[in-house]
C-alpha cells in the first residue's frame, strides 16, 4: 500500500488532539514526523524496523503508539475526523464501518506475548 504524509490540514486537525509538549527538560522530537512515520507502519502493514529514517525515531513512534493509544487519543482523533466529515457532508454516519480480522496463532502463539 502507498503512503502518503499528512498534508498541513490533516496534521493540524491531528495536532489539536496531542497532549502538549512539556515546558521544561530536554525537547521532544517532532510530533508530525513521528506521527507520519506511525500512520506509515499502520498503513502499509511493514515491520516498524522499516520505518523510514525521515520519519525519526523507530522507538520513539512506538512508545508514542502507545502513550497515544492508552490516553485514548486515536479515538478522539477519529471522533473528530469522523464528525468534521459528516459536517462537511462528505460522509453520512450511516455508511462507516470498521472492520478487522482474526488469525489463528499456530504452535501456542498464546503462550509467548511479548
Amino acid at each position: 500500500m502507498i503512503h502518503k504524509e499528512m498534508s498541513d490540514v490533516q496534521w493540524n486537525t491531528v495536532a489539536s488532539h496531542l497532549p502538549k509538549p512539556a515546558k521544561t527538560g530536554r525537547p521532544g522530537c517532532n510530533d508530525r514526523n513521528t506521527v507520519n512515520g506511525i500512520l506509515f507502519v499502520l498503513t502499509t502493514g511493514c515491520r516498524r524496523a522499516d520505518m523510514p529514517d525521515r520519519c525519526g525515531s523507530k522507538s520513539t513512534a512506538h512508545l508514542r503508539f502507545s502513550e497515544l493509544q492508552q490516553k485514548g487519543t486515536w479515538k478522539r482523533i477519529l471522533s473528530g475526523l469522523i464528525k468534521s466529515a459528516h459536517r462537511q457532508g462528505k460522509t453520512s454516519l450511516q455508511k462507516i464501518s470498521v472492520g478487522s480480522s482474526s488469525v489463528a496463532a499456530k504452535k501456542g502463539g498464546g503462550q509467548n506475548r511479548i
